[in-house]
């Protein structure tokens, strides 16, 4: 008997694998670490075989958790990191070089020049900016980089995917290379308006067409799992980007709805509709995740949400944990007017300035700890507030309410602030695992196992409200502070 939806969730620094419910409930949770690489400054790679293999650990771990056989999964959904470029041999499987990482800025230079010579081609075509962000020059970078990589492609030899096609192959056993719509949308090589993988942008980018992946909705037919890896033939229904699947997994179908994940970044996607809104204010237009064909989205990424956190642990020590900068952050009323700046690898939306770095300010001698750990909470919040400012102005609509999941979201002191600082409804539901569930969500609803969307909504319940209490006059003071902030950053990368 069929028990169980699968979810895959690959993250940027670990693989999860979640069980869910006939009713959509999460039953059990699996989770492995892998290693990051750090080649040079600002370069960020993964081990490909590392993210297959914690992936697969995971979901073993995951059945021997729920007690669970393979053939008791009905179908499995995979979310995954997105932009993140691999390329591997067609015939062994075996990759041509380490996966680059989304947040690797080894090709910004690139991306600049390209910027102004075809910027608004870009944008116009992708919805996206001409950003090392993204997986198109990731995909470049590896064909001219990798000896004999360029030549192997254009016979036809090497595949490409982002994660999600990756995990697909290796569960089918290679016999499926194929992703979905809203992974293709992150590439820069698809139309998202025509639905299909550019030809101009292949030639652009010096990408030969035959190594990219079919694309489908996300909820779709991507083959099963061959015995050899699981033991059983379970249905691949379901593939997403971690983002995307967590606006599907709140149920943000509707057009004005929104979300944010914090993570090690933080994202912020409002569902669109039928119509791709061009942001004037640094913002992307993106696809949503769908079992047809997809709406669109107006999405803000920043690049430094949780990783201010992770770099308060283990770059200078402050902190043994992140639950702890909850009950740190309250023991101080204020920052003692510190700000921080975590540009680490610069600035996403809607400044995107991949050469600023980070910033602490306002410093004294009666900056202690507290104020630190304070600064660094906030300026998560302030980063969220700058693109949902620049979502209002797109939209020319007020944005008073906004879902949200990811890790950082379980810190009350944050979302209290995200709040305050919006000025906004702050709701955050009783299973922070949106980006899994949206997953699962998908590929129960492609496979039969939940009936239709309604019949999810009371899974999906809402569990916290935040709203705002913050004066006028104490927001606005917030705010002055942290564009000086922004201003300082800034201004001394351009000197």
């Amino acid at each position: 008997m069929k028990k169980y939806v699968a979810a895959l969730d690959q993250g940027t620094t670990s693989s999860r694998a979640l069980l869910f419910d006939g009713q959509g409930r999460e039953v059990c949770c699996a989770q492995e670490e892998f290693a990051q690489i750090y080649p040079r400054p600002g370069w960020v790679e993964h081990d490909p075989r590392a993210l297959w293999q914690s992936q697969l650990h995971a979901l073993r771990g995951a059945l021997q958790k729920a007690g669970a056989k393979a053939e008791e999964v009905a179908a499995i959904g995979i979310a995954n990191q997105r932009e993140t470029a691999l390329l591997w041999d067609k015939y062994t499987g075996k990759p041509v070089y380490n996966a680059i990482v989304w947040q690797c800025r080894r090709t910004s230079d690139f991306c600049e020049q390209l910027a102004r010579t075809h910027g608004d081609m870009l944008y116009e075509r992708t919805g996206l900016r001409a950003d090392a962000y993204f997986s198109a020059s990731k995909l470049k970078w590896l064909l001219d980089n990798v000896p004999f990589a360029r030549e192997r492609a254009q016979k036809g030899e090497l595949l490409f995917g982002t994660v999600d096609t990756y995990l697909i192959w290796n569960l089918t056993g290679g016999r499926v290379h194929a992703t979905d719509y809203t992974n293709a949308s992150r590439t820069m090589l698809f139309n998202i308006h025509t639905l299909s993988w550019d030809e101009t942008l292949c030639e652009l980018f010096g990408v030969p067409p035959c190594i990219l992946p079919k694309v489908l909705p996300s909820g779709a037919d991507f083959g099963e799992t061959d015995e050899a890896v699981l033991e059983a033939k379970i249905p691949v229904c379901a593939a997403v980007g971690d983002q995307q699947g967590a606006l599907f997994g709140h149920l943000c179908i509707e057009e004005g709805s929104g979300k944010t994940t914090y993570g090690t970044g933080c994202f912020l996607l409002v569902n669109t509709g039928k119509r791709a809104v061009r942001s004037e204010n640094g913002l992307l237009s993106t696809l949503t995740a769908s079992l047809g064909k997809p709406h669109y989205a107006l999405e803000g990424s920043v690049f430094a949400g949780g990783a201010a956190v992770q770099w308060l642990r283990d770059g200078l020590g402050l902190i043994a944990s992140a639950k702890e900068t909850e009950e740190i952050a309250r023991s101080v009323p204020d920052t003692g007017g510190v700000s921080f700046v975590p540009a680490f690898v610069g600035l996403g939306a809607p400044h995107w300035d991949p050469e600023c770095r980070g910033m602490l300010c306002g410093i004294t001698r009666g900056t202690n700890r507290a104020h630190i750990v304070r600064a660094a909470l906030e300026s998560i919040a302030l980063q969220v507030f700058d693109v949902v400012h620049a979502m209002e102005q797109d939209l020319r609509a007020e944005i008073a309410r906004l879902c949200v999941d990811g890790g950082a979201s379980a810190n009350d002191f944050l979302m209290q602030f995200q709040a305050d600082i919006l000025g906004a409804q702050i709701v955050r539901p009783a299973c922070a695992e949106t980006t899994a569930r949206g997953a699962a969500y998908l590929a129960g609803l492609y496979a039969g196992v939940y009936k239709d969307i309604p019949s999810l909504r009371g899974a999906a319940e809402e569990a916290d409200v935040f709203f705002p209490q913050m004066s006028g006059a104490a927001r606005a003071e917030k705010l002055i502070a942290w564009e000086e902030a922004l201003g300082r950053a800034m201004y001394r990368r351009s000197r």
